[in-house]
């Protein structure tokens, strides 16, 4: 059985204030998305990635990053949608009933390590839904519409949601169906597979792990990519 990985490039960078999309924006001269892919292609447990861009470029990426950076395992490039939602949705609809595990991951988050995408795998085949993520460090407050605040949330019982999240191909094929059906559009995808009451195990993953989205997340990426070291079992 395969272990899939979708992954999720659309993004338009409005909010990095660039007229060039944020995932081909260069990080030490090699776009931000290639040293995504980079760590998917290495893993020895992902045999196909889904690569999931506007349909405007999918002949650019196609000559530009996956020939170009000789990504073999990107089995297919597919047309995004107007929503994340709707480009996972797509890569869903593609895979073949020999994928045993998916796993779905932004784009825009290039320090993932070989560690966590085995760890992803793992315990998505014990449980069936896995999200990775991070305690979170400040304390949280809710406020109300008008800026005062009316509680402080116990910290150590939150976490700051990232990617990969992994999943049982079934599960995860049924959650984004009754999504559909129902008209919701959730924060991430596990959230999709909680509303139909199944349980989703949360799995440390690490600080560095980013998502670039800001000027700001740019420049701590390349200075994250200057020390960082490369292992994928």
């Amino acid at each position: 059985m395969k272990n899939v990985a979708i992954i999720p490039a659309g993004g338009s960078g409005k909010r990095m204030d660039s007229r060039f999309p944020k995932q081909y924006l260069p990080v030490g001269d090699i776009p931000l998305l290639v040293h995504t892919l980079k760590i998917f292609q290495l893993s020895l447990l992902i045999d196909d990635i889904l690569l999931v861009v506007p349909e405007e470029d999918i002949h650019k990426v196609g000559s530009l990053i996956v020939e170009r950076y000789s990504l073999s395992k990107v089995s297919q490039i597919l047309a995004g949608g107007n929503k994340r939602q709707d480009s996972v949705k797509n890569g869903l609809d593609v895979i073949g009933d020999d994928c045993d595990i998916v796993l779905i991951h932004d784009g825009v988050r290039p320090f993932i390590s070989g560690k966590l995408i085995r760890l992803a795998v793992q315990e998505a085949a014990k449980h069936g839904a896995v999200a990775v993520g991070v305690p979170v460090k400040d304390t949280v407050k809710r406020v109300d519409q008008d800026g005062w605040i009316l509680e402080t949330l116990n910290r150590q019982m939150l976490w700051l949601t990232q990617t990969p999240q992994a999943f049982k191909r079934l599960i995860i094929q049924e959650a984004y169906q009754r999504a559909y059906q129902d008209h919701f559009y959730g924060t991430d995808d596990a959230s999709l597979v909680e509303r139909m009451g199944h349980p989703v195990r949360m799995i440390p993953a690490t600080y560095e792990n980013i998502k670039i989205t800001t000027p700001e997340d740019l420049l701590l990426a390349e200075l994250l990519m200057k020390t960082r070291k490369v292992t994928v079992p």
